[in-house]
């Protein structure tokens, strides 16, 4: 049988040692064509350029 713990952990101890495990929303920049908001070192998914140069042909909006 494993040992098992004297005393309960305290609600102050838990949360200093949990402090840095919060999540952060992800980083994101300006596209220098469209100047949409887009991840950093991604396509850009409204022009389709990365690094000033076209990689993909963006999708065309259909309208029902």
């Amino acid at each position: 049988m494993p040992p098992l713990p004297k005393r309960k952990t305290s609600k102050a101890r838990h949360r200093v040692r949990r402090s840095h495990l919060a999540l952060t929303a992800p980083s994101t920049e300006a596209c220098p064509r469209c100047h949409a908001l887009k991840l950093s070192h991604t396509v850009c998914a409204n022009c389709g350029t990365y690094g000033g140069e076209e990689v993909i042909k963006p999708e065309s909006k259909k309208k029902a």
